[in-house]
C-alpha cells in the first residue's frame, strides 16, 4: 500500500485496517514458525504496511492536538 492512499482513506477505516493488518501479520509469523509460509517476504510487507498505518493515525493524532 501506499502512504498516499492511505491518507485519503477515513480514520475508522485506518483503524480497522491497522487490526486486520496486525491479524494478518500474526498469522503469517505463526505459518512461518510451522515452516508453512511459502514467502517470507509477506512478513515483511505487512510490517510495513502496519507501520505505515500506525504512522499516518499518529500524525493524525498530533494535528488534532495542535488544532
Amino acid at each position: 500500500m501506499k502512504a498516499k492512499d492511505l491518507r485519503e482513506r477515513t480514520t475508522e477505516h485506518l483503524r480497522e485496517l491497522e487490526k486486520s493488518l496486525a491479524a494478518g501479520l500474526f498469522e503469517a509469523r505463526f505459518k512461518n514458525f510451522t515452516n508453512r509460509l511459502n514467502d517470507t517476504a509477506t512478513i515483511r510487507k505487512a510490517k510495513r504496511d502496519l507501520a505505515r498505518v500506525k504512522t499516518i493515525l499518529t500524525q493524525r493524532a498530533r494535528a488534532e492536538e495542535k488544532a
